[in-house]
């Protein structure tokens, strides 16, 4: 069984692209082929007369081997907004059903699918009342890695995640704390939601340059993996 899986977040801005990035590269080393896919990329970036999308463009730039672009992403609006209103101003709207189906095809083409989420859990995915990303991801049926800060405030974020996600009975593979940078603060603050949580925990310093990501080296993740081989 292949091991596909979500990467979501306390929080936008909070590094999953850069988790799911390193995980995807994770995989392709040990020689599995594994495709990074972002249902809902918003904020097109300009420059020199080119543009693109950050998030599909970084999985390329760091990826072992090319990736299909029509197999990363479903849907691409140019403001960097939630996806439903990023969609509302283009006139077009988010379904569901292609996003599923999506996954489904990649799941019979790769040893893993690294599913990546958009801001949040709760961020609107369209204008249905009361549907968020966090119900698409029940859908999936697919274990979620959280990704959170080690800052001041992730406590509570990421204890409200976790509850979030266990109403849903989605299953937690573990807790990604991104952008550490070894202070007293962010060891208890680590310490703290490991003991209310019981969720496996791996620690990913903070990155001097982007480039660093092809050598660091994160204690546990070998662990981390065995927890998805379980829940996948």
């Amino acid at each position: 069984m292949g091991q596909n899986f979500w990467v979501v977040g306390t929080d936008t801005n909070i590094g999953k692209t850069i988790i799911t990035t390193y995980l995807m590269r994770y995989f392709q080393l040990q020689g599995k082929s594994v495709i990074p896919y972002k249902p809902v990329q918003t904020g097109i970036v300009v420059e020199d007369l080119q543009s693109y999308y950050e998030d599909t463009t970084f999985y390329q730039m760091f990826s072992e081997s090319s990736l299909i672009e029509t197999h990363l992403n479903s849907y691409s609006f140019k403001e960097a907004a939630s996806p439903h209103y990023a969609a509302k101003l283009e006139g077009a709207g988010v379904e569901e059903e292609i996003i599923l189906n999506h996954i489904q095809q990649l799941k019979m083409m790769y040893d893993s699918v690294i599913c990546e989420g958009a801001g949040g859990l709760y961020v609107p995915l369209n204008e249905q009342p009361h549907y968020y990303f966090i119900d698409l991801i029940k859908q999936t049926q697919l274990p979620v890695i959280l990704v959170a800060s080690s800052k001041l405030g992730t406590i509570n974020h990421t204890l409200l995640s976790i509850e979030a996600l266990k109403n849903r009975d989605i299953p937690i593979a573990g807790i990604v704390f991104n952008m550490f940078e070894d202070t007293e603060l962010e060891i208890n603050n680590i310490e703290t939601i490991k003991q209310r949580t019981n969720i496996p925990v791996i620690v990913m310093p903070k990155l001097h340059k982007l480039s660093d990501l092809k050598d660091v080296q994160i204690e546990g993740i070998d662990f981390l993996e065995r927890m998805l081989a379980i829940q996948c």
